[in-house]
């Protein structure tokens, strides 16, 4: 499985050890909002963490946790992943997703951290077209999307909610 790196940056993949931090974080309403999503429960957040570690298993990829290098701090999560959504059109890519816990946005983590998992899907999958999708209102991830090289593709329907799909073709 892939850690990646940055300045300031260490990207591991996701383990059981991260399961309180992906609690505070999926609990935390100032993040859910962000991403049109409630807050979960602790069984749906081992849920989702279960599908991260069997990701790493069956695709190679999957979600990192993201750590500040100089004190290890958990920050959020970057990943690279098919979670074969019910989202009509169907990406027929791998999906990139960021989350960061609000306390740790608006201090260039999620930029640097999206950067490098984009740097490792270009250079050393050699994807040819990422993708992603974000809720209307998260106008903070469309900006870090547009940064990034993502482009509007097409407004989406996730299980009845509209979202933005956006892509990039590898630079």
């Amino acid at each position: 499985m892939t850690v990646l790196t940055t300045a300031r940056l260490s990207l591991t993949p996701m383990t059981v050890a991260d399961f309180d931090d992906l609690c505070r974080l999926w609990r935390n309403e100032d993040f859910t909002r962000q991403i049109g999503l409630p807050a979960m429960t602790s069984e749906t957040v081992w849920l989702r963490l279960l599908r991260d570690i069997g990701h790493w298993q069956v695709m190679g990829v999957g979600n990192w946790a993201v750590r500040r290098l100089e004190d290890g701090v958990w920050l959020g999560t970057v990943g690279i992943f098919d979670y074969r959504r019910d989202l009509v059109p169907a990406f027929g890519d791998l999906e990139l997703g960021w989350g960061l816990d609000p306390a740790f946005q608006g201090q260039g983590y999620a930029f640097e951290a999206v950067t490098e998992a984009l740097r490792h899907a270009d250079e050393d999958l050699r994807l040819a077209r990422t993708t992603c999708m974000i809720a209307p209102d998260n106008a903070a991830s469309f900006r870090l999307a547009a940064k990034v090289g993502f482009t509007p593709w097409v407004e989406g329907d996730l299980r009845g909610e509209k979202i933005q799909l956006l892509e990039r073709l590898r630079k």
